[in-house]
């Protein structure tokens, strides 16, 4: 058997599976059984892209054979050239389709399809660097907005002139922290603060982290481990900021980890978004220890938050955005802000994958 006769039995099964795990999601026995449910609709959700492709694929092959066959038999010249030239169009079609589900096909990081927690934090430029961990936050807000994926903000630490010192959320849907997880790093941003008088180009950056959700099966929590502190929130919130203690800080004792959260007006709902993000810290920190090349990977792209500890640079002057990690540079900087981070995630993907297969 060849290895594109391998590929091809591979999507059959998938698709056959994907047909599978939709009867069985209608089925009232799966129905009754929330967990079940999820688990099943999560695989199902992520074959669904296999199914699609073997379908175009399938509709390919017969019109391949047509055209084949009208080169073959076909008895006006005119109509044989226009046949050659459409084969060679379908076979590269059917190319790119069978490199797409190789991909999809190549094991997967069971975490990957986890909602994403995000935390960035205003690094090394004082104001400027708080203005650029703002824009960074539009940034992923706007591209998960073009995904119809859900964000929810879980904690906020505003600075000065519109900016934030850090702010934490959640990015929920398909595939999310599998997307996005290779942003974690330190960002530097070049450009003018409004501020600058003489036109001076300052360099500030920012820290991003991307975690996996947790699950409560993932990471118990002894409650003996934290210490809890309450107190009154401070900023925008509504009527009951600095009114009552519903700002919530949680110490989680054995590892030092220091989680706030004010924005709720309920001191339960700060309690239990903290935690939320304790147990997704708590997970990094594991599944770190677990792999050794993930903790590299993470000592290297998050730092300290110092500026010559890049991963990507965003140029104003230039208008260009440069991963360094892969080489890449692109001179669409405002729409890359404006949420259109497709090409840039597309080749970081593409460059872990070849890592890994000549690892």
């Amino acid at each position: 058997m060849t290895s594109t006769e391998r590929l091809r039995e591979k999507i059959r099964a998938a698709t056959a599976r994907w047909a599978e795990l939709g009867r069985q999601l209608a089925s009232p026995e799966v129905i009754a059984d929330p967990e079940r449910l999820r688990a099943l609709g999560r695989e199902h959700a992520g074959l669904e892209r296999i199914a699609k492709l073997g379908r175009q694929l399938l509709e390919l092959d017969d019109q391949l054979e047509q055209a084949r066959e009208l080169v073959e038999t076909g008895d006006d010249d005119e109509l044989r050239d226009l046949a050659r030239g459409e084969v060679h169009e379908l076979q590269a079609r059917i190319e790119e389709l069978e490199a797409e589900a190789q991909e999809l096909l190549a094991p997967r990081d069971p975490l990957d399809d986890r909602a994403a927690v995000i935390e960035i934090r205003a690094g090394t430029g004082g104001d400027e660097a708080g203005l650029f961990a703002a824009d960074l936050f539009r940034m992923y807000r706007r591209y998960a907005e073009q995904r119809h994926w859900k964000v929810e903000v879980l904690s906020t630490s505003e600075g000065t002139l519109g900016g934030v010192k850090e702010v934490v959320f959640e990015v929920r849907g398909r595939n999310a922290y599998g997307t996005l997880r290779y942003e974690s790093g330190v960002h530097r941003v070049q450009r003018v603060p409004e501020t600058e008088s003489q036109g001076r180009i300052h360099t500030s950056a920012a820290t991003v982290a991307v975690l996996p959700e947790a699950e409560d099966v993932d990471i118990e929590i002894d409650p003996e481990d934290l210490k809890i502190d309450v107190f009154r929130s401070s900023g925008p919130g509504g009527q009951s900021v600095n009114t009552t203690d519903s700002a919530v800080r949680i110490t989680h004792v054995p590892t030092g980890l220091v989680v706030t959260c004010q924005d709720e007006k309920s001191q339960h709902k700060n309690k239990t978004r903290a935690l939320g993000v304790l147990r997704s810290r708590l997970l990094d920190i594991k599944i770190a220890e677990q792999e050794a090349e993930r903790a590299q990977e993470r000592r290297l792209q998050v730092g300290t938050g110092d500026r010559s500890a890049k991963i990507r640079t965003y140029n104003f002057p230039q208008g260009r955005v440069t991963d360094h990690r892969i080489g890449l540079t692109l001179h669409r900087l405002p729409e890359i802000l404006d949420g259109d981070l497709d090409e840039l995630l597309r080749e970081l993907r593409l460059a872990r994958r070849e890592e890994r297969l000549s690892a």
